[in-house]
C-alpha cells in the first residue's frame, strides 16, 4: 500500500518546540489545511455539516535515521520514567502517522482549503486523510485516560512589552514548551511564532516573554 499526502497543513509555528503536545490544548491557534494538484471541490460537499475534523497525518519532522523504541519517555511523566511506545503518543512509532482532532473554522472548497483551530502540527506537515468528527461515535466522556488523565498545569504567563501581547502566543506559552527536565531560571528559550522570533525565560510557575521580533 503506498500513501502520499493529500494535502500540507499552514501553521505559524515552525518547529516542533513550542508545538502544543495535544490537538485542543490551545484552542484559537489557527491553520490552514491546503489540499494538493488532483483535489476537487466536491471533495468536500457536505462537510459543512460538522463542527470537528480528524486529520491523520505524518511526523515528518523525525529523525530518519532514529528507530522507533518499543518504550519511550513521556514528557508527562517528567521525561524519566518509561513506557511502552504504544500507551504514548510518541512521534517515534513504527508507522509515524498522527492523529489530531481540529475544529472547522472555514471551508473554501473552490480554492482547496479548509481552515481549522486547535491544530498540534507544524507548518508543512503532509495530511493523509480528513474525516468528519462524528460526537456519538468519537466521544467517550468520563473513560480512563492512564497516567495522562488530568490535564496538564499552565504557566502564569507575562510580558515585558504590554504591545507586544498576543493571546494565541499566550496560550501557546502556557503549556510550557520546555523540555521536562529543565529548571533553569536563567535559561533563555527562543520559540518560533508566525514568522517571529519569541525569546522567554520560566522562572517557577511563571513564563516572561523577553522580546517579539522579526526573524
Amino acid at each position: 500500500m503506498e500513501i502520499k499526502p493529500i494535502a500540507f497543513f499552514r501553521s505559524p509555528l515552525g518547529e516542533k518546540f513550542g508545538t502544543p503536545r495535544q490537538a485542543g490544548l490551545v484552542p484559537d491557534l489557527p491553520g490552514t489545511v491546503e489540499f494538493c494538484e488532483g483535489f476537487k471541490p466536491e471533495m468536500l460537499d457536505g462537510l459543512e455539516g460538522f463542527d470537528y475534523l480528524w486529520l491523520i497525518w505524518g511526523f515528518s519532522l523525525n529523525n530518519p535515521g532514529a528507530s522507533p523504541a518499543s518504550k519511550v519517555r513521556p514528557p508527562r511523566l517528567g521525561g524519566n520514567e518509561k513506557v511502552g511506545v504504544y500507551a504514548t503518543r510518541s512521534p517515534y512509532r513504527p508507522n509515524p502517522i498522527g492523529l489530531s482532532s481540529v475544529r472547522i473554522a472555514g471551508i473554501n472548497a473552490a480554492a482547496g482549503r479548509i481552515v481549522v483551530l486547535g491544530a498540534d502540527l507544524v507548518d508543512g506537515t503532509p495530511i493523509f486523510d480528513v474525516k468528519p468528527y462524528i460526537e456519538y461515535a468519537d466521544s467517550h466522556p468520563g473513560v480512563r485516560s492512564g497516567f495522562a488523565g488530568a490535564a496538564p498545569c499552565r504557566l502564569e504567563v507575562q510580558f515585558e512589552n504590554k504591545e507586544e501581547y498576543d493571546s494565541v502566543l499566550a496560550e501557546i506559552l502556557s503549556q510550557d514548551p520546555r523540555p521536562a527536565y529543565h529548571d533553569d531560571p536563567e535559561r533563555i528559550y527562543g520559540l518560533n511564532y508566525s514568522g517571529r522570533n519569541v525569546r522567554f525565560k520560566v522562572d517557577g510557575d511563571r513564563l516572561t516573554v523577553l522580546t517579539v521580533s522579526e526573524l
